[in-house]
């Protein structure tokens, strides 16, 4: 959101830092996906951004073919159950696609999530910044996404982190 997110910082003894900003609407919307190997000797993060609105059943299924496009075998998705996951348009996509196996989170569990420490982590790359607009929010996310994409260890961190049962 352009509303900015404001975290710990350092400043001089006694020189409270203040961040002015204007009140602002807009945000970006992001889809995301992080994706193992079958043998989990690679780890890749596929992501979209979307200006000025909810991610919605269309959108969803664009990017299940762009995952689909891309990866060989099997692909196996474990998903929150937002309504756009829910819509008959997505469920009908996934039923004509017997790649895609999806199972879902339980209610409330972001801390099984690894996309949750994706997110985190792109929070604390933009924190403390006051964006004008949405493009240049959208190219504040851009380099710390590419830093993220070409680390292999912050992808694993953030598969580690997350509380799933291997």
């Amino acid at each position: 959101m352009l509303t900015p997110n404001v975290r710990k910082t350092w400043a001089p003894r006694g020189k409270t830092p203040i961040l002015r900003c204007p009140a602002r609407r807009g945000k970006i919307s992001a889809i995301s996906a992080l994706s193992l190997s079958p043998k989990r000797s690679r780890v890749t993060l596929y992501a979209r951004f979307h200006q000025s609105k909810n991610i919605k059943a269309p959108d969803v299924i664009h990017f299940l073919s762009h995952l689909l496009k891309h990866l060989r075998g099997h692909v196996f998705l474990v998903w929150d159950g937002g309504a756009q996951h829910r819509a008959k348009l997505t469920k009908a996509y996934i039923a004509k696609h017997p790649r895609l196996h999806v199972f879902r989170f339980p209610a409330y569990s972001p801390e099984l999530n690894p996309d949750e420490f994706v997110w985190n982590n792109l929070k604390t790359a933009t924190a403390n910044s006051n964006p004008e607009d949405t493009k240049q929010l959208k190219r504040l996310l851009h380099p710390p996404l590419q830093r993220l994409r070409q680390s292999r260890t912050l992808l694993w961190s953030c598969i580690r982190a997350a509380e799933l049962p291997w």
